[in-house]
């Protein structure tokens, strides 16, 4: 399994923006074959930063989610929120245990 997680910084003026576009972009990533889970948590501390999360079945499948038309459209839009930075880390993982 592979994680993606990391921020996304913005002009905190466009949250509402923000939100909306991302939206469409998690209904259809979770839809994806290889996806097992994805999508975005606001900061209420830090109206400007964005955490991502994404959980994938291999490096085929995130390959397949960045040529979607939904990754394109997100990419596009990041622009019209005023992006300001974006670290993301991608993780390898050979097993998880359950500890709740």
């Amino acid at each position: 399994m592979l994680i993606i997680s990391g921020i996304i910084s913005f002009d905190p003026a466009k949250q509402d923006e923000f939100i909306a576009l991302t939206v469409p972009l998690v209904e259809a990533t979770l839809a994806e074959s290889g996806n097992i889970t994805y999508g975005f948590w606001f900061d209420g501390a830090d109206p400007g930063s964005v955490r991502a999360y994404e959980e994938w079945e291999s490096e085929e499948a995130i390959g397949s989610h960045m040529g979607t038309a939904h990754m394109g459209t997100f990419l596009e839009g990041m622009a019209s929120v005023g992006v300001t930075g974006a670290e993301l880390h991608q993780h390898v993982v050979s097993d998880s245990t359950r500890i709740m």
